[in-house]
């Protein structure tokens, strides 16, 4: 794509709809948000309602890694920027949030990405009822979770971007830059604009996912 275009703050493209081959307008819109730097939003909606909306990151920073020991019910107000590039971890409870093409970025507190585990975890335990040893460990988890939110147990959250937009904003938060194999492995979760390369890359499903094991 002609760098000029993405240069502006707004402006629009045709393309064909895929459903019903109608033409259909493509909006650009640029912005600029703190810790997740420059992005370009992009949206259609057609007449036979196909509907299109992504992120695409117009700059990036260092490759970084965030990890924060939750040790007491203040750790849990401690600031977690994440954007559509972030991975959040939990490896006590075996729990990764990954970023995928349909992920979302927002700026929460610790306590609110384990709302949104619980979320996931409840919603997993409903499909798991006939299995009982999964069953039961998604109960377990669910506990787990209440007595890290109620202060009576310690977890670690890692936070990891290979663009440098994530974070965790907390004197207790340790910052260490990836390594380019590191941030290789890392999904991004949204299209990305390599200036390198003049190419777009766009990266697999959104998900959330509770491993079995400890």
């Amino acid at each position: 794509m002609n760098q000029d275009f993405l240069k502006q703050e707004r402006f629009e493209t045709r393309i064909c709809c895929p459903l019903c081959q109608r033409d259909l307008v493509m909006n650009w819109q640029r912005d600029n948000i703190p810790y997740f730097g420059e992005i370009m939003y992009l949206t259609a909606r057609c007449q036979c309602s196909f509907r299109f909306a992504d992120t695409m990151i117009l700059s990036s920073k260092e490759p970084m890694r965030y990890e924060m020991p939750v040790e007491t019910l203040e750790d849990l107000n401690a600031r977690v920027i994440r954007s559509t590039s972030g991975t959040i971890r939990i490896p006590e409870m075996g729990a990764t949030i990954e970023p995928g093409s349909v992920s979302e970025s927002y700026v929460t507190n610790i306590e609110g990405v384990l709302h949104r585990v619980r979320d996931v975890l409840m919603t997993a335990s409903r499909w798991v009822q006939g299995d009982e040893a999964k069953s039961s460990r998604s109960q377990e988890l669910l506990c787990m979770l209440e007595e890290v939110i109620e202060g009576n147990k310690k977890i670690t959250v890692i936070v990891e971007d290979p663009l440098g937009n994530s974070a965790i904003i907390s004197k207790k938060a340790k910052a260490v830059k990836l390594s380019k194999e590191e941030a290789e492995k890392l999904n991004t979760g949204m299209i990305v604009f390599d200036v390198d390369k003049t190419e777009l890359m766009h990266d697999v499903s959104d998900n959330v996912q509770p491993h079995g094991g400890n």
